[in-house]
């Protein structure tokens, strides 16, 4: 059984992304920092609860995953959350916080695997980014700018794996009914569904082996909000 590892796997895009591998037979492991019950529910998932944003615990997490599977084929650095401001006015701590939560965990975790899937020369890393990755959004702050760094990241990593058959794909998606929309007063045939995004990732992942789908741009049909 093939094993994929999915970091922030209980809810939105996340949790969508867990539910496909897990339909299509794969072992997933996921993390959050709370637990979720139903995940139970869920055939070969493994949730481990872990705060990414600390690196102690990515690599605890890591080690977790390492206990119940000898290799991992897939790896998606889902994890991060948006806090909305402005540069000059956002509270202090604000650029810290997503920058550990949406960079350095994706990056920590990355070095947790990557050398295996270069040994074995077969992987495939995923990292969610953003339209924010792209654009700069005036109420986007923080969230911008470590967005616009995961993608940097990500260009990195495809540029230093090629050599070893190991893929890089950055998924940009748009707004997507998550929780990070709560209480927008919006219809929700505007946004994009997760499972939607999830789709993109299973079909990205079955391209052959010889073609890499680098960036994936995805926007709702009448286009941003």
């Amino acid at each position: 059984m093939k094993s994929i590892v999915v970091t922030g796997g209980t809810k939105g895009i996340g949790r969508a992304i867990v539910e496909k591998f897990a339909q299509e037979q794969y072992q997933v492991f996921t993390c959050a920092r709370s637990a979720d019950e139903s995940l139970k529910e869920l055939s070969n998932v493994h949730f481990f609860k872990a705060d990414l944003s600390k690196r102690n615990e990515v690599l605890a997490f890591a080690n977790f995953v390492r206990q119940h599977t000898e290799s991992v084929e897939i790896l998606v650095n889902n994890t991060g959350f948006f806090i909305p401001g402005q540069i000059h006015n956002e509270e202090e701590g604000t650029l810290e916080a997503m920058i550990e939560t949406n960079v350095y965990s994706a990056y920590h975790l990355t070095r947790q695997f990557v050398n295996q899937m270069i040994e074995l020369r077969s992987g495939h890393i995923f990292n969610i980014c953003s339209t924010a990755s792209i654009t700069a959004y005036t109420n986007g702050g923080s969230y911008c700018i470590s967005k616009f760094a995961l993608l940097g990241m990500s260009k990195v990593l495809r540029e230093e794996l090629k050599p070893f058959n190991v893929r890089v794909t950055s998924i940009l998606p748009g707004a997507t009914l998550t929780n990070s929309w709560a209480g927008v007063d919006l219809p929700t045939e505007r946004f994009m569904r997760s499972e939607d995004v999830a789709e993109v990732i299973w079909t990205a992942h079955k391209m052959p082996a010889s073609t890499v789908l680098e960036e994936i741009l995805l926007r709702p049909q009448l286009g941003d909000i």
